[in-house]
């Protein structure tokens, strides 16, 4: 699967030209998306697959939150593999949050 590229649209739009919304919305992915990579990656290891779904459901919210569809599409059927543990998704779902994780420290 190709990256989508990360972008700021669904930010503008929900912030209607708050600039202090957008700033805040832009310091929650931040401080968060480490922390659940971090519990995600330890859930992985322990193959605890159920935890690790729960793990991949909130983290695809900020997917969407940074416009990446077809990165959040993966990450909903990634989400219903690990619920059958099935974690065959696991490194390109890293390669995801990397894609994020890049974004956000430039901005």
């Amino acid at each position: 699967m190709q990256l989508d590229t990360p972008n700021l649209s669904y930010i503008h739009m929900l912030s209607d030209g708050d600039k202090a919304f957008e700033a805040s919305m832009i310091s929650i992915l931040k401080r968060e998306l480490p922390t659940e990579k971090e519990a995600f990656v330890q859930s992985i290891l322990d193959k605890n697959y159920q935890n690790s779904a729960e793990l991949v459901h909130k983290i695809k919210h900020k997917i969407s939150i940074l416009g990446l569809e077809k990165s959040y599409e993966f990450a909903a059927s990634f989400e219903e593999a690990l619920r059958k543990d099935d974690s065959s998704g696991y490194n390109m779902f890293m390669r995801i949050l990397q894609n994020m994780e890049e974004f956000l420290t430039k901005i």
